[in-house]
């Protein structure tokens, strides 16, 4: 079992790669076709891979597969040692939590697109079909490709039409966590949900490899109370908040075994705001910066990290601590959902029989969130149609008053499977309780009173 003190020395972990088998085999979600072409071809990308075909990386034996809590990793097939890939453009109907739903834009039927993921050295080709209503494209960020490939609209190329196929075709030449979005009408496009986690792994890997790989990315978007097309032209005031497409109570849970070696990758293709995403109960270090590796030596431990729009960052760390942790971004207001923004500020109001008075006029009126906004989502209140309360949902201990960019790494002992064990069964001693008359004496030598 690998201890968090161990982690966390500066002890070098080498582990040497075997080589790798000029063989190709038929690997689980993808499908190989032919031979890998025999070729002189000038490789784009480091001398490593210059004059030297790989065969395609397979998941498990090259790399653990990556986990995208409530989205997918795109399949392939592989084609004369090509990895061959299929992203459709299209609209989508989606859920961003329960009781919210939106008309959007995405990738293969989802918001947000499948994570694409391949092994350093591995030759792709993506096929982009364009089921929208106007001209698209799609740009690799951060992934070093041929100009011409790059796909910025008008610039790399030419749009691809709506109902066009087109093809792009690149020699992967570096390994970390990149993305990929829509470089044509950038504004409404990616506001709409064009965009997905791209990971490349590394051909030779040395270190310790992760128990659990998550990819989470972050995007903010305007969704006015009972409408269900996200505003692309919003700048400033953003009422819901995800990761991954999904704001919280609608954010799945990432599960890990104790003493599992954790690895999350964060993207952020949000239009304008940065996100300090901060996990409870653990010390993680930063591993990676916009696909880039950070030497060992410069690893601060630390529990929240910064990501920018655009940036992408991994950290890592031990799950030694059992336990339901809350992770979120740290900005106060990125944790509310929809109905929280531009409500009146009543706080300290002294409201008097208004209630009573308004109830003539509007049956079932009641004010609220002039004691402070804690308890409003849940009242159980009737909602708008096609919104959701400011906030969560019930937890075991009472309710969760946090919703948007907010979800739960769970973490257990003796687990059989990584699905959601449910809520955590605190040890005796280790639950955070009401304190009695007897021991507040003791304690304190006297009993605070109860404001009234």
């Amino acid at each position: 079992m690998i201890t968090r003190r161990k982690f966390f020395s500066n002890a070098a972990v080498a582990a040497s790669a075997a080589a790798l088998s000029g063989i190709t085999r038929s690997v689980q979600g993808a499908e190989t076709v032919g031979e890998p072409p025999k070729t002189s071809e000038k490789v784009e990308g480091s001398a490593q891979f210059e004059h030297k075909d790989y065969p395609p990386g397979e998941p498990g034996r090259d790399y653990t597969p990556v986990i995208t809590p409530n989205g997918s990793t795109l399949p392939y097939r592989v084609v004369e040692g090509v990895k061959v890939y299929h992203l459709i453009a299209e609209e989508v109907d989606h859920e961003f939590a329960p009781g919210l739903r939106a008309h959007c834009w995405g990738f293969n039927g989802q918001v947000h697109g499948p994570t694409i993921e391949a092994v350093e050295g591995d030759r792709v080709r993506i096929y982009v079909t364009n089921r929208l209503p106007e001209d698209t494209s799609v740009h690799w960020h951060g992934v070093i490709v041929p100009a011409g490939m790059d796909g910025v609209a008008g610039l790399s190329q030419k749009t691809i039409g709506p109902g066009e196929t087109y093809k792009y075709e690149f020699r992967l030449r570096q390994y970390g966590t990149y993305m990929y979005h829509s470089h044509s009408d950038e504004m409404t496009q990616i506001a709409l949900g064009m965009m997905g986690m791209f990971i490349i792994h590394p051909r030779n890997h040395t270190g310790p490899r992760a128990d659990r790989d998550f990819a989470l990315m972050s995007s903010e978007w305007r969704i006015d109370v009972g409408t269900m097309r996200p505003v692309p032209t919003e700048m400033t005031d953003f009422n819901i908040l995800t990761f991954n497409g999904r704001a919280f109570p609608g954010t799945a849970p990432l599960v890990a075994k104790y003493g599992d070696r954790v690895r999350i990758r964060f993207g952020n293709l949000g239009p304008m705001e940065h996100h300090p995403i901060h996990l409870h109960g653990n010390t993680w270090k930063i591993t990676e910066t916009d696909g880039s590796q950070v030497p060992e030596l410069a690893q601060s431990p630390g529990n929240t990290v910064l990501v920018a729009v655009g940036q992408t960052r991994a950290v890592e760390f031990v799950a030694d601590n059992p336990g339901d942790w809350a992770m979120h971004c740290h900005m106060t207001h990125h944790t509310m959902n929809q109905m929280g923004h531009n409500t009146p500020n009543l706080i300290g109001v002294r409201t008097g029989d208004l209630n009573r008075r308004a109830s003539k006029i509007l049956e079932g009126y009641m004010t609220m969130g002039e004691s402070g906004m804690a308890d409003m989502g849940e009242m159980g209140m009737k909602v708008p149609h096609n919104s959701i309360p400011m906030v969560g949902a019930q937890g075991k201990h009472g309710y969760i008053d946090m919703g948007g960019m907010f979800t739960i790494l769970k973490v257990r002992e003796n687990l059989a499977s990584y699905d959601d064990p449910g809520w955590y069964e605190n040890p005796p001693g280790t639950l955070a309780t009401l304190a009695g008359n007897e021991e507040l004496q003791r304690d304190l030598g006297k009993i605070p009173q109860r404001d009234r």
